[in-house]
C-alpha cells in the first residue's frame, strides 16, 4: 500500500522538492493533503496534478479562487490556519511533511504527534521556540519526528543503531554562506540580492539570509539540543564550504560517524519519507574523486555574531530562544526591505534579548505571548535606529 503524504507548505522550496521526490516514487507515495498560505495559483496547479483528498489555503481571502478552480473535482477545499490544524488529524494521512516556516507549524506538529503520525520536519522555528512542549508530545505519542534539515538528518542517520552508546559531542557543518571570504568591513554594504546568492543550496529567501549571517546554524544547534537530547556544551559548529559532510557525531570510544552526499535537499526528504527503509534515488551518487578536497575551519563569531547569540539563548533556556527567533525574523524582514544593514541584524537581536523578560518554564501560551512581545519590541528597536 502506498504511503499517504500531507505536504504542509507545498508551494515553498521544501514542498516543491517533496513533490519531486513523490514524482520519482509514485509507486510508493501518494499525496493526500496539500496546503499553502498565499500562493493559490501554484496550489491549484498542484491540486490538479496530484489529486489530493484535501487542499487548504491558509489565507481565507483566496478561498473562493481555489474553491472555484477545483469545483469540478472531488477535492475538498478549506481555508484558514485552524483548518490546517484539523486536517492533519485525518486517518488517511501516514506522513506529514512540515514545509511551512515560522511558529504556525507548532500546532500542526502537536496535532500530528497526538494522532501518531510520522512527521518529516523541515521547520526549525517550531522546535527552537517550543522544543520542550513538542518533545513532551513526541514522548507521549507513538508518532515520530524525522528531520529533513540535512544536518539533522545526518545526525539522525549516524545515531541509527547506537542506542545506549555515549556521545561525546556533535558537530554541525555550515557552508559559511556567500560572505565567508568577505571582510567584515565590506559586509555592511551588501544588499539582499547578495545575501540570497547561496553558494551550494537552493533555499527560500529567509533561510538564505539566515545562512548568510550563520543564524541558521545557531537555530539548528538549538533544534539539535531538543531533537537529540544533547546539551549546549556538546554541540559545535564547523565551517565546511563544500557542504558534502552534513554533520558529525563523536563517540566516547574515539569513533566519528558522519553522512556525506551532494548538497541536495531531495536526499534527506526522500530518506524521511521512506524511513526506516532506503530506496533507490534518481539523484547522482557522490563521487569522492571529484570532491577529494574537503576543508574545515572554525566560524568567526565576531563576524557572525548571530551564532554566538543563538548559543547564548540555548544556554539561557526558557523562552529566550523564542525571543531570539522572533527578533531575527523581524530583523531579516527589515534587511530584505533595505531598512537596515546585514550587520545590524545581530545588534537588533541582542537588544531584544536584553529587553524582554526571561521565563524559565514557559507554557505554550507563554511562547506565543513571548513571540508577539518580541516582535513588537524588535520593530520598536528598528524604528529607533535612525
Amino acid at each position: 500500500m502506498k504511503k499517504r503524504v500531507a505536504v504542509l507548505g507545498s508551494t515553498g522550496s521544501i514542498g516543491t522538492q517533496t513533490l519531486q521526490v513523490i514524482d520519482s516514487h509514485n509507486d510508493l507515495f501518494e499525496v493526500e493533503l496539500l496546503t499553502a498560505f498565499n500562493n493559490s495559483k501554484l496550489l491549484i496547479e498542484q491540486a490538479i496534478q496530484y489529486e489530493p483528498n484535501v487542499v487548504v489555503i491558509g489565507n481565507p481571502d483566496h478561498y473562493s479562487t481555489v474553491r472555484d478552480a477545483l469545483e469540478n473535482t472531488d477535492i475538498k477545499v478549506y481555508a484558514g490556519k485552524d483548518a490546517i490544524n484539523q486536517v492533519v488529524e485525518m486517518d488517511t494521512i501516514d506522513t506529514v511533511v512540515i514545509g511551512i516556516i515560522g511558529i504556525d507549524a507548532i500546532e500542526p506538529i502537536i496535532r500530528s504527534l497526538q494522532n501518531n503520525k510520522k512527521i518529516a520536519l523541515a521547520n526549525k522555528e517550531s522546535i527552537v521556540v517550543a522544543g520542550s512542549i513538542i518533545k513532551e508530545e513526541a514522548v507521549k505519542s507513538s508518532g515520530q519526528i524525522i528531520p529533513i534539515d540535512s544536518e539533522h538528518s545526518a545526525i539522525f542517520q549516524c545515531l541509527m543503531g547506537e542506542v545506549g552508546n555515549t556521545i561525546s559531542k556533535i558537530v554541525l557543518t555550515a557552508s559559511g554562506g556567500p560572505f565567508l571570504d568577505v571582510n567584515i568591513s565590506d559586509i555592511r554594504s551588501v544588499g539582499p540580492e547578495d545575501a540570497l546568492k547561496h553558494p551550494n543550496w537552493n533555499m527560500g529567501d529567509k533561510i538564505s539570509v539566515d545562512s548568510a549571517t550563520l543564524m541558521n546554524k545557531g537555530l539548528e544547534a538549538i533544534e539539535a539540543h531538543w531533537l537529540f537530547n544533547i546539551p549546549a556544551d556538546k554541540i559545535e559548529v564547523l565551517i565546511h564550504p563544500q557542504s558534502i559532510i552534513h554533520s558529525l557525531v563523536y563517540f566516547v570510544d574515539g569513533s566519528i560517524k558522519t553522512q556525506l552526499s551532494y548538497p541536495d535537499m531531495r536526499i534527506p526528504i526522500q530518506f524521511a519519507l521512506s524511513y526506516p527503509n532506503r530506496i533507490k534515488s534518481s539523484l547522482p551518487e557522490l563521487d569522492l574523486l571529484k570532491k577529494s578536497e574537503l576543508k574545515f575551519m572554525l566560524p568567526d563569531v565576531k563576524k557572525f555574531r548571530n551564532l554566538a547569540l543563538a548559543f547564548k539563548a540555548l544556554e539561557s533556556g526558557g523562552n529566550m530562544p523564542c525571543i531570539l527567533n522572533a527578533a531575527n525574523d523581524i530583523a531579516v524582514r527589515a534587511f530584505m526591505d533595505k531598512r537596515i544593514s546585514l550587520l545590524d541584524i545581530p545588534e537588533i537581536v541582542e537588544k531584544s534579548m536584553q529587553n524582554i523578560t526571561l521565563i524559565k518554564k514557559p507554557s505554550l501560551q507563554d511562547y506565543f505571548q513571548t513571540d508577539m512581545i518580541a516582535r513588537e519590541k524588535t520593530i520598536e528597536i528598528i524604528n529607533n535606529l535612525r
